[in-house]
């Protein structure tokens, strides 16, 4: 049982992986057959998994078989709920994070637009004191 979870969590991954881009070197024809043998081990180890619970399986232990199907299947239910309530926890928090980046983006720009703004004005000042014209207005004055 615990390889056929292994084998099926592979098959999983790669079956999420189709939906995304794919940039390895493989070619289509080989993943497509990859994901074909992976179907028919985790078919065959189901196949003798059942087998052996109900032909070989004790007969104090009853339906064994159906009980371990029902009990599966709700297993299946409860993670795959478990799996969606995680993505999504996992894309807020992917958007929060965007968020936070955006907005320490847009402090990053405002605060160098003022550093601009006032280096500007203080060269625009320094200038001003150090020109000519200035020097000659203060020599009216004083």
């Amino acid at each position: 049982m615990d390889e056929y979870d292994k084998i099926g969590k592979v098959f999983i991954q790669q079956e999420a992986e189709a939906t995304q881009v794919y940039t390895g070197t493989d070619s289509v024809g080989k993943r497509a057959l990859v994901r074909v043998i992976i179907r028919s081990r985790l078919d065959a180890m189901l196949a003798e998994l059942r087998e052996t619970m109900v032909y070989k399986a004790p007969p104090e232990l009853g339906d064994l078989w159906g009980r371990y199907e029902k009990m599966w299947k709700q297993i299946v239910i409860e993670q795959d709920e478990a799996h969606k309530r995680e993505t999504a926890r996992l894309q807020i928090d992917a958007a929060r994070r965007r968020r936070a980046a955006r907005i320490r983006q847009e402090y990053v720009t405002w605060f160098g637009a003022i550093l601009f703004v006032v280096v500007w004005l203080l060269s625009v000042l320094l200038l001003l004191r150090d020109s000519l014209t200035y020097r000659l207005l203060l020599s009216y004055v004083y």
